[in-house]
């Protein structure tokens, strides 16, 4: 019954957010159309490509998700591990009182905490892939003379969420009815199962309505109709082709996930290897987690790069926004699983400061500690949806520039000089939300120790700790420390747009999406390994809670809370963001930018 409960509170939030995304979506395409039919002034009613401005304003949607995200994902962030960081360094390490104990101030902001940032921002990011994924197929499907043929043709990236939603909904059953939990053992087992039928549900699906929905034959291009679109020609797709591309996308999703899992879990060697690091010192733990971290790096990779070119070349820059999509397919039991995890973990901590017993404690812990790898799994599938999203604004943005067919030359002297500067972006960005953590976090340790020092009844039970004061900490740290790397996402792509133009900005958005996505990768696999590393401790190996190894595994995982909650998942945001603002303003890019037309600037010499 307590998996149940979890379990539907987690797809109360998975549904809702997927369905409510697509309705609203839906109706604001409609919405756009009748006002077009009705106002025929307003777009080229007799250009082939009728759609593109309307598609481009739909764009605006991607947009308004990703901002939101950046606040949920950054400022959630810097609240959960502020009020984390805080709780486990002063009542863990110093008053060796156990996690969630209600003598602890800071107990209340950590559970506060997860919601703000496990639930909030991660919905928050997925909402963002899922608009922005949308939003790039739908401009790059109005550049095809034969997509437009149909609206429910041009439709397709739609149809993809609507089946995918309703996949996930009968994928679901199997956890509340058919193959329900009946011991702690089958809690993981069970929530593995959900993502792995639900890709195997979802390929035939994806096959049928690609057949349904898509001509035989479609091509893309930027002026007129190309008399050559047929099977087999330069430049042509086929519903096959769009076919694989999707479910390339999905079954990358699902891997990366199990792989994510892999790297994190303390079921298998590469965690109980950092836990056991811990027996010479926090500083081999650290190293070892480290290592882990870019290790895990390298198979996710080579799935998205294996995704990236088979997409791209079956379907160009269409494939690769499906490729985002497929993954994004499942994005309802995927935060499903996700959700449940926050659930848990607050579940539990009420039980430890209700004092409801140890029999109480022990069943959530179990839920819990299959949340913690879940949560794993759900942070995998962000990044890696992000970075093929990321990919797909970015090819709608050089459509919208002009260097759809011929390309954009990194040789060029702006481009490569902006190509490295992306690649620095997620190092800076990083920088300023981890230095924010720790700022927040150096402010939370103070108010707790003094606390415990001014009111020494807190530990005998006679003094009722200020939790008030704690969540007041995070919150004006959140709001305040998440100004400078909101700044920097947002306001980078338009100066740069804007000084040195179009082609400096290519070179900006590459280099920031091939740094990102490793760097995030690796963040938050090594967060997390740290963090099950220290649970692994606590259930009794290599001395337990309170030995010196407990002691080390504590200061990783505190090391690597921002790694893996701020840091780590922040960086989805830094891709989408950018690439989305460079696409929803390139046309103003191209018309206003102050070099435009000059050498220097890479623009083209007729």
């Amino acid at each position: 019954r307590a998996f149940n409960a979890a379990f539907r509170g987690g797809a109360v939030m998975g549904f809702a957010l997927s369905g409510l995304a697509l309705l609203v979506l839906t109706c604001l395409i409609l919405l756009y159309r009748i006002n077009d039919k009705l106002n025929p002034d307003s777009y080229d009613s007799n250009s082939q490509f009728q759609y593109l401005f309307l598609f481009e304003v739909i764009a605006g949607y991607g947009l308004g998700g990703s901002s939101i995200a950046l606040f949920g994902r950054v400022g959630g962030g810097i609240y959960t591990k502020a009020a984390d960081v805080g709780a486990d360094l002063v009542g863990k390490v110093e008053k060796g009182i156990p996690e969630d104990d209600p003598r602890n101030p800071a107990t209340i902001a950590d559970n506060v905490g997860d919601n703000v940032g496990d639930v909030a921002g991660m919905g928050a990011d997925l909402f963002g892939s899922f608009a922005e994924s949308t939003c790039a197929a739908l401009v790059l499907s109005s550049k095809s003379v034969q997509l437009q043929a149909n609206f429910g043709t041009l439709m397709f990236p739609l149809v993809i969420s609507a089946v995918g939603i309703l996949c996930c909904i009968l994928t679901s059953f199997i956890a509340t009815h058919f193959d329900p939990v009946k011991k702690a053992a089958d809690v993981e087992r069970v929530l593995k199962i959900q993502l792995i039928f639900s890709t195997i549900l979802l390929t035939p699906v994806l096959a049928g309505i690609s057949r349904a929905f898509l001509p035989d034959v479609f091509c893309f291009q930027t002026s007129g109709l190309n008399e050559e679109c047929v099977e087999g020609a330069a430049g042509t797709s086929t519903w096959w082709g769009a076919f694989i591309s999707t479910m390339c996308g999905l079954w990358a999703g699902l891997l990366t996930g199990l792989i994510t899992e892999y790297f994190t879990s303390h079921s298998y060697s590469p965690v109980r290897e950092v836990a056991k690091s811990s027996e010479t010192g926090a500083a081999t733990l650290i190293i070892y987690g480290l290592a882990l971290g870019y290790k895990s790096v390298i198979i996710p990779i080579f799935l998205l790069a294996l995704t990236i070119f088979t997409s791209f070349y079956l379907c160009d820059l269409y494939g690769v926004a499906l490729a985002a999509l497929g993954m994004l397919s499942s994005l309802s039991i995927g935060l499903t699983i996700d959700v449940y995890g926050p659930i848990t973990d607050n579940a539990g901590g009420i039980a430890e400061m209700a004092e409801l017993g140890e029999d109480i404690r022990n069943i959530t812990d179990t839920l819990d500690a299959a949340g913690n790898t879940t949560a794993a799994i759900g942070k995998g599938f962000a990044i890696g949806s992000a970075a093929l999203v990321s990919l797909s604004l970015f090819g709608a943005f050089a459509t919208n520039i002009g260097a759809g067919e011929t390309g954009i030359d990194i040789l060029q002297p702006i481009t490569f000089a902006f190509l490295l500067i992306g690649a620095m972006l997620p190092y800076w960005f990083s920088a300023l939300t981890m230095k924010s953590v720790g700022i927040a976090a150096h402010e939370m340790v103070e108010e707790v120790r003094r606390q415990f020092k001014e009111h020494p009844g807190i530990m005998n039970g006679t003094e009722k700790p200020d939790y008030d004061s704690c969540i007041k900490i995070s919150t004006q740290a959140s709001l305040k420390e998440m100004i400078a790397p909101g700044a920097l996402v947002m306001l980078s792509p338009i100066f740069t747009g804007y000084l040195f133009g179009v082609y400096a900005l290519s070179g900006l958005l590459a280099g920031s999406l091939v740094s990102a996505v490793q760097m995030a990768i690796s963040s938050s696999n090594t967060g997390g390994a740290w963090d099950n590393a220290k649970k692994y401790v606590e259930q009794g190996n290599y001395g337990g809670k309170g030995s010196e190894c407990h002691k080390a595994a504590v200061v990783g995982d505190t090391v690597g809370d921002p790694l893996k909650d701020t840091s780590g998942p922040a960086l989805n945001i830094l891709m989408k963001l950018m690439a989305i603002i460079s696409l929803v303003f390139s046309t103003s890019f191209v018309g206003q930018a102050i070099p435009a037309g000059e050498r220097w600037a890479g623009y083209p010499q007729n």
